[in-house]
């Protein structure tokens, strides 16, 4: 019985590159990662430490003792060719700085990203490194394959920098970055959740099939699954911080009281510290745990008045008591990535946009477009 499909790795797709802090975790703010798929290619070489060599000879000049140690595997050597100069994909690989224009008016701005200054003499380009995720065809007998129709490629913890020459001439300008890469356990299931074999990110590389992969995005885009919800917590009783997951739409307020559902029991004592990321803007934050039940936490809220009494993430609405002032807190806007209907693959984009390869309109998520609104 065979065990795979035999499909091979057939032109790339496009690449996604994220930012980490100094720890190895992926950061999630707005411009810390960008898809893209105007790259032409993406090359990493294994590099080995040779192991020692032990020869000894005896008094008549015959080998009496040889030994060798295994050659072990220490890093990988990376080379990313891009398209275009990109000033936001090379800021984000190499440092620098990212030379930006108000193209519209003072009244009305328009920022636009449209250059980049290499990093300061003496400077570290490559900062605290990024992961690079990239997608490649799978195809078999020909064709796409039927089944998980991509290559997913990771590469958890990356140091790049410019390098090649850099030639003005009637041609292509060069565009690449070298460095190396390591292993990262701190990548886990990735930015968005769908690396599957968090323990395979120990590694320098690793690829696996896979039913989808970012076509058509190209920027910076802040990746959240919709249905499902992130707490990071750090426990007396915990060696290391965990991560578990909760509904956003059971996320709710009482007076100054936050009450945040999980799916399952998640083990988490009153006096905790959670960090609460990507469940709304009045529930998101380092907290202390106040009170406990099997599937949900409690935690104060400063920022909430007493005269609040509910607010749920499902619907956006926030109800006031009488007097109160009205607020409202709108659900994610969300794009649905193509190739699969899945809600499962919903993500938030950037600068509120609705993505939809056939508008126009869509065009303002580029390359060259900042998304933020600063």
């Amino acid at each position: 019985m065979a065990t795979q499909e035999y499909a091979a790795s057939i032109q790339g797709v496009s690449i996604r590159v994220t930012r980490l802090d100094a720890a190895g975790k992926l950061m999630t703010g707005e411009q810390d990662s960008y898809t893209t798929s105007a790259f032409m290619r993406i090359s990493f070489t294994p590099e080995y430490e040779e192991g020692d060599e032990i020869t000894e000879k005896g008094a008549n000049g015959v080998v009496c003792v040889t030994f060798k140690a295994p050659d072990t595997l220490k890093r990988i050597t990376m080379e990313l060719a891009i398209c275009e100069p990109d000033p936001e994909l090379s800021a984000l690989i190499s440092g620098g700085l990212l030379l930006r224009k108000n193209l519209g008016t003072a009244l009305d701005p328009n920022n636009k990203s449209i250059g980049w200054a290499a990093p300061g003499v003496g400077d570290d380009p490559a900062g605290n490194g990024v992961s690079i995720e990239a997608w490649s065809h799978a195809v078999k007998n020909g064709k796409r394959a039927a089944t998980l129709p991509y290559f997913y490629w990771v590469f958890p913890y990356v140091k790049m920098r410019q390098s090649g020459d850099r030639v003005i001439e009637n041609g292509l300008m060069a565009n690449t970055f070298e460095g190396y890469g390591l292993g990262n356990e701190n990548f886990q299931s990735g930015i968005d959740g769908r690396w599957e074999f968090p323990v395979a990110a120990e590694r320098p590389y690793a690829y696996a099939r896979s039913d989808w992969a970012p076509t058509g995005l190209s920027g910076f885009y802040t990746w959240t699954d919709n249905e499902t919800e992130q707490v990071i917590f750090s426990s007396a009783t915990a060696i290391t911080p965990t991560a578990i997951t909760v509904d956003s739409a059971a996320a709710t307020l009482a007076d100054t009281l936050a009450t945040l559902t999980f799916s399952a029991p998640h083990g988490i004592a009153i006096g905790d510290e959670i960090l609460v990321q990507n469940v709304g803007s009045l529930f998101n934050g380092k907290k202390i745990v106040s009170a406990v039940a099997t599937n949900s936490v409690s935690y104060a809220n400063s920022g909430i008045t007493a005269d609040i009494t509910t607010f749920n993430v499902a619907t956006g609405a926030r109800v006031t008591a009488t007097n109160s002032v009205t607020e409202s807190h709108p659900a994610p806007v969300a794009v649905t990535s193509l190739g699969t209907a899945s809600p499962d693959n919903s993500y938030n984009v950037a600068g509120g946009i609705n993505y939809n390869e056939d508008n126009a309109i869509d065009s303002i998520i580029q390359s060259n477009e900042n998304p933020s609104t600063s």
